[in-house]
């Protein structure tokens, strides 16, 4: 495949556990070998919340240059990744790229925490309910006040904070009970790339909802970490911000993904034209 295809996924059709129904998919194009939705909050929370009323097992993630880079070099997380139903152009260099390099006019980048909110909100109203799966005890408490402040009738199902290793079996059959047993439709995972985008994968087919990659989005809307400035985050800088923040944990990060995203652009930019 190359930077000019795309794929069509603008409907397909999925089983639930009672349901079988169509539900609406963002189309997707190729970047760099990884598959990210053209897409905006609203159509992906709307898609988000109609697998969610079916039962659906379903597969969301936000991409920004990090996990972008890492899923182009990676191809056993890209197989996974590609597999998704969606993957929205969390960075706005992300977007910027999809519109340059197909054309897709998109007006906005779709942030993790943003599409986070977007969809708890979406979730209270339409009486679907939530897990939140990640992080620590510290951060789900307050995460979870806030989420309800924010998001007035919204129905947290359970909360799991998992150890900082592989579970075993019997934790992982312990976590599918969890959260199957909730009746969650929507369950939230905070674990970072590349580590929550393997967990959605290797997890999806055991669980009965829609599971949505948003990364470091549980400690933003638990008020540990600030976001960037609105204006930064527009010009595609809030990595600058991040970087601020936490120097020690993102610089190689930032100066390896970074660049070799700016070279995998122009790679893919002189081939198309």
């Amino acid at each position: 495949m190359t930077e000019n295809d795309t794929i069509e996924t603008k409907s397909l059709t999925v089983r639930g556990p009672q349901t079988s129904r169509q539900v609406h998919w963002p189309r997707k194009y190729d970047l760099f070998g990884v598959q990210v939705s053209a897409t905006s909050y609203e159509e992906a929370t709307a898609s988000i919340i109609e697998a969610a009323q079916s039962g659906t097992s379903a597969m969301v993630s936000a991409h920004a240059v990090h996990a972008v880079v890492s899923a182009s070099d990676d191809l056993v997380l890209q197989a996974k990744v590609n597999r998704f139903h969606i993957v929205t152009p969390d960075g706005q260099p992300v977007r910027w790229a999809l519109n340059a390099l197909h054309k897709t006019k998109l007006q906005s980048n779709v942030r993790g925490s943003e599409l986070m909110l977007s969809t708890c909100r979406a979730a209270a109203k339409s009486n679907v309910s939530i897990f939140l799966y990640g992080s620590s005890p510290d951060v789900i408490e307050p995460l979870c006040a806030n989420l309800k402040a924010g998001c007035l009738g919204l129905n947290i199902a359970g909360t799991y904070c998992p150890p900082f290793r592989p579970l075993t079996a019997a934790e992982e059959a312990d976590v599918v009970q969890r959260i199957n047993g909730s009746g969650a439709g929507i369950v939230f995972i905070g674990l970072g790339c590349p580590k929550q985008d393997h967990f959605a994968y290797d997890m999806h087919d055991r669980l009965n909802a829609v599971l949505v990659c948003v990364g470091a989005a549980f400690d933003f809307h638990a008020g540990m970490k600030q976001t960037a400035p609105r204006w930064m985050q527009k010009a595609g800088l809030e990595w600058i911000h991040r970087l601020a923040c936490e120097p020690g944990r993102l610089w190689r990060r930032y100066l390896t993904t970074n660049s070799a995203f700016i070279g995998k652009f122009l790679h893919a930019l002189i081939r198309r034209r």
